[in-house]
């Protein structure tokens, strides 16, 4: 890089981040992930507009190679706010992975390595797009390989206004249809919240997969009227 360059330049650089983020950010907001499109947008971005700074501000003064190493272990902090752990289930860890890159996407943008930055945000849509399903399919297959799976029992709790009960309960049931669980008790109490029941359903899966089962049941808690949504897991009782 010169010690200077055309507004023009650097626009088109930061522009092209910007849009690389955009490809990435889209698909990362149509799975409903924590960080979506505008985030993915704006790491993308600052990355280059860090790399940027570090390339014409620093005339002799430093190393401007600093700033992208920053950038490097600075985005560590935003990916570690994203990954979530409930129990023996983490969550977050693929969009943390996905904001790393796309701080890589946008700082090859800043230095004008136009070429390696689409093809590297092609490579983090497809890999996303591609990768999820199948480890989606390996997570649920009973064995694979010799791999070794447990199964677990799951204690799901939803509150509703007392009008919507009736819809909980099919939409649970349907869940259940759907996501291969067994569901092996589905009772509702009435609370001491006036018109508030609490629909309580114990489960089964032959494998445990935690993050599963809580996207399986996010249309359920999507029902008008319902106020809460728990759930629990614990190993399987003996004898099943």
């Amino acid at each position: 890089m010169t010690s200077s360059a055309p507004a023009l330049d650097l626009l088109v650089r930061v522009g092209l981040a910007l849009l690389l983020g955009v490809l990435i950010g889209v698909e990362r907001q149509w799975r409903a992930r924590m960080a979506g499109l505008q985030t993915m947008a704006l790491v993308s971005m600052g990355a280059a507009l860090f790399l940027i700074l570090g390339a014409y501000s620093f005339h002799g003064d430093g190393d401007p190679t600093r700033v992208a190493a920053q950038i490097v272990s600075g985005i560590g902090f935003l990916g570690a706010g994203v990954i979530m752990k409930q129990g023996s289930s983490v969550t977050g860890l693929n969009t943390a992975a996905t904001l790393w890159a796309a701080a890589a996407v946008g700082a090859l943008a800043g230095a004008w390595m136009w070429r390696e930055a689409v093809t590297g945000a092609i490579v983090i849509v497809t890999a996303n797009g591609l990768l999820f399903p199948l480890a989606s399919r390996m997570d649920r297959a009973r064995l694979w390989g010799g791999r070794e799976t447990h199964a677990a029992d799951y204690l799901v709790e939803l509150r509703c206004a007392d009008d919507a009960e009736a819809r909980v309960r099919a939409a649970i049931t349907g869940v259940v249809k759907t996501a291969g669980l067994q569901l092996n008790s589905l009772r509702s109490e009435t609370t001491n919240g006036l018109g508030e029941v609490v629909v309580r359903a114990e489960l089964s899966a032959v494998t445990r997969d935690d993050a599963a089962l809580e996207d399986a049941f996010q249309p359920v808690n999507a029902e008008p009227g319902v106020t809460s949504f728990l759930w629990s897991a614990e190993a399987p009782r003996s004898g099943r």
